[in-house]
């Protein structure tokens, strides 16, 4: 670095915000102040401090001891966690090309600074010594499982390799950070770069009004004043795909959504994704394992890639032939309506709308005006205060990261503080698509009584400005979804960090998020909440009737839409080589061998599965979506059997065992503890109507 740079860098870290203490209300990022600019010295600086406060911990001359091994390697890295917890949620939320420049520096950097510290001799020495004696010590029942978790976890890291396998895993591990972040970059380009022009009346036939006016807001966002707009964002192409009737151009959309990451181009992901896949493989052989998949699950609690196909094999089975009948259903549709033409998947979506409306006197349009953004946010917040007691009070005063975020305090019932609850709800092009739930901050005590701070982002279909903003029943239901993960995280109560919150295993995390989404099913939340947003009339209790009889309509679809990606998901890293491998082609021979209806689509196609190559949080564990179904409806069973959806002394035992215990137990004695016994995959498959 030259003199100058050094300089430069020196002075940006002594006025950086994100190093300097907070004092903003609740200890809140000062977003205000923050810039692209400050992200990369404050990182650095941070790394520089981690290894100082690492180096103390491993050359300590005492006897290894959990307070002076495990402990202290739980307090440090406060400030990298804290400037990384910052970045990667504007990344995610609202980046730039600034942003995704230093993303892109520094995901190697990262990956090669955390490998070095698990791979240190000295770190798993003094584990592995206090692992051994553990037994023997006076630990309590958290020490034990953080000690455990923190032995498996260097174990799994590669710290019993030797010193060329070490070397060979750091290099992996550094140039999949950088394919990760490569993979998530190009999809989004994909997803900026799309627009669908809407020049004429002709081109909005079908469209309701809360269609279009989404869509000219969309317009007016994307430069495009007075016309409408449909992109690539889930709520605005689904919307297109569901009334548009000009099926020319629903072909056109489909066609650019399911190929992201597959346009030949700068941003295709083929070969990314196969570098990637090959490199888990390497990774998996390294420790001992024939495959990523077997490596995956050893640590999870399905165990093996047999017990996830065991699951996935029943479910297949029954949702094909469901998807059968409901194709069946909408070619008779197309055929009585004059249409020439068989369905495809750019037709499913519109004719199953069709048939709800024609078979249960329901479509989206009815449902819509009931069921307001701020309204649903609200029954969310209520359903937590009957089950938990907790309380939500806005505040518009807190800093935010962007115009759109809304913050609230959140207290217990006794009105202590228990954190703060930030939600960032609409579409817009400096936001990856989806929806996920993220912490800025942890909760813990070891550092003091820490609170969390948890956000939920989420890509709704802003409305009309003036109006309010109106989900459909799915939206409604992705909101209650992720606010139960945001539950999660913000009513843990443990000590240590590592197993704070949503840390958990893959296939355990989505049991808090799927099982909340059931209290938006209940009569009594959608009668209170659901409500005409021009009249302010309850939702009737007869569509309410209708929307229940048609709750399972479309099931065989949805469940082939999950259960194809999570099968690939599995295949892709149950392979050992990748010579000569080809993403596409093993992505169409897979769906052939298993008998993908020719109408359906994955989910999540391969180029653009950002679930499995963007950070990987969920290679070989896709399946856990519906591995936590087969509990969340078992759970919630547990709630009918007392007659009482909000039954006190349920909810203390579902806050008790699994929203506030972390990763204090594991996922098979946790779920236990709360239900008396392990769950069977009988209540899910009956409420998917495929039993």
């Amino acid at each position: 670095m030259s003199d100058q740079k050094a300089k430069a860098a020196g002075a940006s870290t002594v006025r950086n915000p994100l190093l300097a203490k907070w004092r903003t209300p609740f200890e809140l990022p000062p977003f205000e102040k923050i810039r692209p600019a400050h992200f990369r010295p404050a990182i650095d600086k941070a790394i520089e401090t981690h290894k100082a406060e690492v180096e103390k911990i491993f050359s300590n001359t005492a006897a290894p001891n959990f307070a002076n091994t495990v402990a202290a390697m739980e307090k440090a890295g406060a400030d990298l966690t804290r400037v990384l917890r910052v970045f990667y949620n504007l990344t995610s939320a609202d980046t730039n090309p600034e942003l995704q420049a230093i993303e892109r520096e520094i995901a190697p950097i990262l990956s090669q600074h955390h490998t070095a510290i698990a791979l240190d001799p000295r770190f798993f020495a003094r584990v592995d010594s206090i692992y051994s004696r553990s037994k023997r010590m006076k630990l309590d029942d958290e020490q034990r499982r953080v000690l455990e978790r923190t032995h498996t976890s260097l174990v799994r890291s590669g710290a019993r390799l030797d010193e060329p396998s070490k070397k060979r895993m750091a290099e992996i591990n550094a140039r999949l950070a950088t394919l990760g972040t490569t993979f998530g970059q190009n999809v989004l380009a994909d997803e900026q770069a799309y627009k669908l022009v809407l020049e004429t009346e002709a081109d909005l036939a079908g469209l309701p009004d809360f269609v279009r006016a989404a869509a000219k807001r969309a317009g007016n966002d994307l430069g495009h004043p007075g016309k409408h707009v449909i992109t690539l964002a889930r709520s605005s192409i689904e919307s297109f795909l569901q009334f548009s009737t000009r099926r020319d151009l629903r072909e056109i959309a489909f066609a650019a959504w399911i190929k992201r990451g597959e346009g030949g181009g700068e941003h295709d992901n083929r070969a990314v994704a196969t570098e990637i896949l090959a490199l888990r493989a390497e990774r998996a052989h390294l420790l001992g394992f024939q495959t990523f998949a077997k490596f995956r699950l050893e640590d999870a609690m399905a165990k093996t890639p047999e017990a996830v196909r065991g699951l996935l094999d029943e479910v297949w089975t029954a949702a094909v032939r469901k998807a059968g009948e409901e194709r069946d259903m909408l070619q008779r549709m197309v055929d009585q309506e004059g249409g020439n033409f068989q369905v495809e998947a750019w037709d499913w979506r519109h004719y199953a709308e069709k048939v709800r409306k024609a078979e249960f006197d329901l479509d989206e349009g009815e449902i819509k005006p009931y069921l307001q953004l701020d309204r649903i946010i609200e029954a969310s917040f209520d359903t937590a205060t009957r089950l938990f007691g907790l309380s939500f009070e806005e505040r518009a005063d807190l800093p935010k990261y962007h115009p759109d975020a809304r913050t609230w305090e959140v207290k217990r019932a006794d009105g202590t503080h228990a954190g703060v609850f930030i939600g960032d709800y609409f579409a817009r092009p400096s936001k990856r698509s989806g929806a996920w739930m993220s912490a800025f901050r942890s909760q813990q005590r070891l550092r003091g009584d820490i609170h969390p701070v948890i956000v939920n982002v989420l890509n709704f279909a802003r409305g009309a400005d003036g109006e309010p903003t109106l989900l459909s029943f799915t939206d409604a239901r992705t909101l209650f979804h992720e606010f139960g993960h945001a539950l999660h995280g913000l009513m843990s109560d443990v000590t240590y960090p590592s197993i704070a919150g949503t840390a958990v295993s893959t296939d355990f995390v989505e049991l808090p998020s799927q099982l909340y989404e059931h209290w938006l099913d209940e009569r009594a939340v959608l009668q209170r909440f659901a409500r005409h947003h021009k009249t302010n009339a309850p939702i009737p209790d007869a569509l309410i009737d209708r929307l229940d009889a048609a709750n399972k309509f479309n099931q065989g679809f949805a469940t082939v839409e999950y259960v194809s990606s999570a099968l690939a998901d599995m295949e892709l890293h149950a392979l050992e080589k990748f010579d000569g491998f080809d993403l596409s082609r093993f992505e169409a021979d897979m769906l052939k061998r298993i008998g993908m209806p020719r109408e359906i689509v994955m989910r999540h196609r391969l180029p653009h599965f950002a679930h499995i190559f963007s950070g990987g949080g969920y290679a070989a564990g896709y399946y856990s979506y519906m591995w936590s179904e087969v509990m969340d409806a078992d759970a919630f069973e547990a709630f009918e059997e007392t007659g009482n959806a909000f039954d006190p002394a349920t909810a203390k035992k579902l806050a008790e065992f699994i929203y506030s215990a972390g990763n204090r137990r594991d996922p098979v004695e946790a779920y236990t503890a709360f239900r008396g016994r392990l769950p069977t995959s009988h209540a899910m498959l009956k409420n998917r109507g495929l039993i």
